[in-house]
């Protein structure tokens, strides 16, 4: 069965824990990926309409760059922003192999940020985020499909 946002946004945390546990890092992607926020607490039932407002207003995915950085897309106006290194090495949750989103050596903004990521399906990312060692909240990516959406499937935040 393949994942979708949508399973990701109602996984909890204990079911992103799991999956994010069992899956590999996957290969490093490149060019823009969609977004969504996915929140620690409150369970399926606020992360939906937190992860439209996230997209809506703050952050919408993030471009990888082939030579190892990334930008952040920001706003509804894609603002490029809060650049960082990209590099495969050992997760903080396990030690096994991840994609690391590195914020320390190049964004003053975010300098204690880390994000990790592992392939958890066809073109979809699960990602965690870490403020100065404490894991503090989940993320999506997911390459931009291109032509028609097959039906039941689409952006999991609207829904």
């Amino acid at each position: 069965m393949a994942l979708s946002e949508s399973d990701l946004l109602d996984a909890g945390d204990d079911g992103l824990l799991e999956l994010f546990g069992s899956r590999p890092a996957g290969d490093i992607p490149t060019g823009p990926l969609e977004g969504t926020g996915i929140v620690r607490w409150g369970g399926s039932r606020l992360a939906r309409p937190l992860a439209r407002l996230v997209r809506a207003a703050v952050w919408r995915g993030k471009v990888f760059a082939p030579e190892g950085y990334l930008s952040n897309r920001m706003t509804a106006f894609d603002v490029l922003a809060v650049l960082a290194q990209v590099y495969k090495g050992p997760s903080l949750l396990d030690e096994r192999e991840c994609i690391v989103i590195d914020y320390s050596r190049i964004s003053l903004a975010a300098r204690g940020v880390r994000d990790e990521m592992r392939q958890v399906g066809p073109g979809l990312y699960l990602g965690v985020v870490w403020l100065y060692g404490l894991r503090v909240g989940w993320f999506a990516l997911r390459v931009p499909q291109t032509g028609p959406t097959p039906a039941g499937t689409g952006d999991a935040a609207a829904g």
